[in-house]
């Protein structure tokens, strides 16, 4: 297929968006025959013919065929210890948009993957990153998708790297690349993934999709917020959409677990220490008796939350116990990590934790505690955390500062220049002004994006908008640590649910889900404020399980 040219000058001039002559391009070129028949040649020439994109703005480096076979091993941060099924053929394309050479001398530009199946579904998929990026994700969508990604379905998916190469904090000292990272890159990575797709497949996607969990559920949101024409459905799974905020709630509770953690022979905490795997397992076993049957059923899942009561000093070793209890300097510190950052005032500066069966499990002390034996610590939130606030979030940064040095009372408005261009503030009205459909899901067990926050969120435009649950549904996941992982049934489909939302007008009143933690069980997943109660029944089904009103008998 000869690429017109015009498509390489809008490229050039960095509007990437398909304006109305590459559109009238597009619809005057034949559909190729790989789009019609799934049995015809592998496109070779077709793909690798997209190489005359390149231009000043966009470098090609990889333009080929790929045959069907293994999928790329799934990063673990978004989908842990799960195996992706084989990809059908596809064209594969990787490049780079807008390259560049910032002030401090580095190379910058956003770098992107896409994968257009040989049967193609006519619709694209962005599908999010994590962390601070830095890396491209596979463009197979298999965020949320279940155990059938995107790509094995026939969209075409996208991914970048969030416009900076490595996690280290660097870039945010590129004005350009921090914008990229916070928001930036995602309308113009969406436009030239769209682009390409019009060209390679003769005619532009009828639906347009993101999903994205983590940082991803934080770029999705953002997508629908600074983006809404962009994006027909939107899916944001534990979404760090206050990231600032989450950033200060980090270094807060890498705070409070410093200080009661054993020193060593320098005096310096060894935060692994702090608390134990019997600490937190004692914990999560208080919680579930305390809330699990709330729902009607004991099963190690609390699923009606709005009734949980629970409070750690149950816990607190009385006089002579040494075992089966918490030291009262340890239920102090839980405490003040689940109530969340204060500052000297006691205003709080972020949203608190639930408490939930999800503490006991790896996934929790990897963010709060890890494991090193030493005061050199590799918990999340005292290496990715203490760092991204130091030299992202803070203006001007603060390289020496630790979480006993910070300022709590002026964390807010120390981060506030970052959290403008960063964080969701909106209510995505114009998003749902246009028909777009957003499903946000979230883990009960989170450690670093608290549910209560995104509960908090929701809540807000439900106040502003009584129409809310007509666009916008918040799907939580008793016991699911950060974006899976826990005791939870944490493999789900919601994908599909928000392409029938989107183009079929089906609202999702559920969405049943499963996990290794719990074989042989199915549990609904409950729109909010509605949760998953027990009517009776094999307890394994989903259909035994009725989505109910809180407060409803």
């Amino acid at each position: 297929m000869k690429i017109p040219n015009a498509v390489s000058r809008i490229v050039a001039r960095g509007a990437i968006a398909l304006t109305a002559a590459l559109t009238a391009s597009c619809l005057s070129c034949a559909v190729p025959a790989y789009a019609q028949d799934p049995q015809a040649s592998p496109p070779a020439a077709q793909c690798s013919a997209l190489t005359s994109l390149a231009s000043p703005n966009l470098v090609i480096t990889t333009a080929q065929a790929v045959a069907a076979g293994p999928s790329p091993p799934p990063p673990m941060m978004m989908m842990p210890g799960m195996k992706l099924p084989d990809l059908p053929a596809h064209c594969l394309v990787r490049g780079v948009l807008n390259p560049r050479k910032g002030a401090d001398g580095r190379q910058y530009g956003i770098g992107f993957e896409l994968r257009m199946p040989q049967k193609w579904n006519e619709r694209f998929l962005f599908q999010g990153g994590g962390g601070l990026d830095g890396f491209v994700l596979p463009a197979v969508g298999a965020t949320a998708a279940g155990e059938h990604p995107a790509l094995t379905r026939g969209f075409a998916v996208i991914s970048s790297d969030g416009g900076h190469e490595g996690m280290d904090l660097s870039f945010a000292g590129d004005e350009k690349a921090k914008s990229d990272y916070a928001y930036a890159q995602l309308g113009a990575i969406a436009d030239l993934g769209k682009t390409i797709v019009a060209q390679y497949y003769g005619k532009k996607a009828k639906y347009s999709y993101f999903v994205g969990c983590s940082n991803g559920g934080r770029e999705a949101m953002v997508a629908a917020d600074r983006f809404p024409g962009a994006f027909d459905g939107v899916v944001a799974g534990d979404p760090g959409f206050n990231l600032s905020a989450a950033a200060i709630n980090e270094v807060w509770s890498l705070k409070q677990l410093e200080a009661i953690a054993p020193k060593d022979a320098q005096g310096q905490p060894i935060l692994s220490q702090a608390l134990s795997d019997d600490d937190l397992g004692l914990v999560a076993h208080a919680v579930l008796a305390a809330c699990d049957g709330l729902d009607g059923l004991a099963d190690g899942m609390i699923n009606n939350r709005s009734a949980c009561r629970f409070d750690p000093k149950v816990l607190t070793c009385k006089k002579g116990q040494s075992s089966g209890c918490l030291a009262p300097h340890k239920i102090t510190a839980l405490k003040a990590v689940f109530n969340g950052p204060r500052d000297s005032s006691g205003h709080a500066l972020y949203a608190s934790l639930p408490y939930d069966a999800g503490i006991g499990t790896p996934g929790w002390r990897m963010w709060k505690l890890g494991n090193s034996p030493t005061a050199n610590p590799n918990a999340i939130d005292a290496t990715m955390g203490l760092n991204a606030l130091r030299f992202y979030f803070l203006t001007p940064p603060q390289p020496g500062v630790t979480a006993q040095t910070f300022d709590f009372d002026h964390a807010v408005a120390q981060t506030r220049q970052t959290a403008d261009i960063n964080d969701v503030t909106g209510a995505l009205s114009a998003y749902a002004a246009r028909g777009g459909k957003l499903i946000v899901y979230q883990g009960m067990s989170d450690p670093v994006f608290s549910a209560n926050a995104i509960i908090d969120w929701y809540r807000h435009i439900d106040a502003k908008d009584p129409a809310a649950q007509n666009w916008a549904r918040l799907f939580l996941v008793p016991g699911m640590n950060h974006c899976g992982g826990g005791p939870a049934c944490d493999q789900f489909d919601a994908l599909s649910a928000v392409q029938s939302w989107t183009e079929e007008s089906t609202a999702p009143d559920r969405i049943v889900a499963h996990g290794q933690a719990f074989s042989g069980v199915e549990r609904p997943l409950c729109p909010f404020p509605k949760f998953a109660s027990y009517s009776g029944g094999n307890v394994g089904d989903a259909r035994s399980f009725v989505c109910k009103a809180v407060g409803a008998r």
